[in-house]
């Protein structure tokens, strides 16, 4: 394997990695928030964030950071395409 070589490698896993960490964390956070809202039920990460006794908007926050993962991972997934071009 080159260096170039493993150095996409690299940078595709962090890639992957930034596209799956986002999309769990957005609907995990957004999605914990309105399960809580509409049915005061708290489960998954809201479960989590109850029982640690964080407050309720720290759902929010979670699903916040998820679409800041998955907007980097846009705009790097963008630089890519260009760069390749």
């Amino acid at each position: 394997m080159t260096v170039t070589s493993t150095r996409r490698h690299r940078r595709s896993s962090w890639q992957r990695t930034r596209w799956l960490l986002g999309v769990i964390l957005f609907v995990q956070g957004f999605g914990s928030a309105l399960t809580e809202a509409l049915w005061s039920t708290s489960f998954g990460v809201a479960g989590l964030l109850r029982g640690a006794g964080l407050p309720q908007w720290t759902d929010l926050a979670v699903g916040a950071i998820g679409a800041v993962l998955l907007g980097w991972a846009q705009v790097a997934r963008g630089a890519e395409r260009r760069a390749r071009a």
